[in-house]
């Protein structure tokens, strides 16, 4: 896991105050909605503006690819990466 990940993952248990799970429980290419780790719109809502505050990354309005960024940390994390114009 990388530090990107790993720093996500807290966010996410941290923003939706999540109970009993640490970071290590959640895998980093589990579906974050649905069947994965359960969240739904309402998180959805309240994890794109803690990323645009933390991440200073730009999410236009919801769209089938911001739904593909969102679909897992792993995913999260090259969407960051790539905001921020890193390899």
């Amino acid at each position: 896991m990388n530090d990107l990940e790993r720093e996500l993952k807290a966010l996410v248990i941290d923003v939706l105050k999540l109970e009993d799970i640490t970071p290590e429980q959640i895998d980093s290419n589990e579906p974050l909605f649905g069947d994965g780790l359960g969240l739904d719109s309402i998180d959805a809502l309240e994890l794109g503006v803690a990323l645009r505050q933390r991440y200073n990354i730009k999410i236009e309005r919801v769209s089938n690819e911001i739904k593909v960024h969102f679909h897992s940390i792993h995913n999260l994390a090259l969407f960051i990466t790539a905001q921020r114009g890193q390899p």
